[in-house]
């Protein structure tokens, strides 16, 4: 199975009713990761100073499936369109727009109820330098809630706080 087939497989599955149900509040289990879950909010810490890196608004869908591989994804909602419309033959500026403003990943994951954490072993990702390479994420799910920080981010210094809500 191609990789591309992997993450479409993984953005599909909730729909066809291979989800877990919600978690309850303050549940700290891997089931009550399992699901899809919608973007809320990226807000990055820097020694104090923070900022939104995906801007304001962003998009994002987050996966977990009940056999231990997930799939992400997350983008600004400003992304810049092509002007030749097609993606081989972006601009210099567009390309770095596009790829300052969206991340993916997928592969499997673990969870650790007792220190809180889940651990995403990447295989592929648009950060190459992460595929192969465990994450760890200190998390919490409240309800239809899910929140983490990332202090190993793609995008260098500083922790974010990522806030997910579960998709019905």
């Amino acid at each position: 199975m191609t990789r591309w087939l992997r993450v479409m497989t993984m953005v599909a599955l909730p729909l066809l009713g291979v989800v877990g149900s919600g978690g309850t509040a303050h549940a700290q289990a891997a089931k009550d990761m399992i699901g899809m879950w919608s973007l809320v909010s990226v807000t990055l810490d820097r020694n104090g100073s923070k900022s939104e890196p995906f801007g304001p608004n962003p998009q994002g869908i987050l996966v977990f499936d009940r056999n231990g591989h997930f799939s992400l994804v997350v983008t600004r909602a400003d992304l810049p369109r092509l002007a030749s419309n097609n993606r081989m033959t972006g601009t210099a500026e567009e390309n770095k727009a596009i790829v300052r403003g969206s991340t993916a990943y997928f592969g499997t994951y673990s969870v650790s109820e007792a220190d809180r954490m889940f651990v995403v072993h990447v295989e592929g990702a648009t950060f190459p330098n992460w595929v192969g390479t465990d994450q760890k994420r200190i998390f919490t799910v409240n309800g239809d809630q899910l929140r983490y920080t990332n202090s190993s981010r793609s995008g260098g210094e500083g922790t974010a706080l990522v806030i997910w809500k579960r998709v019905n």
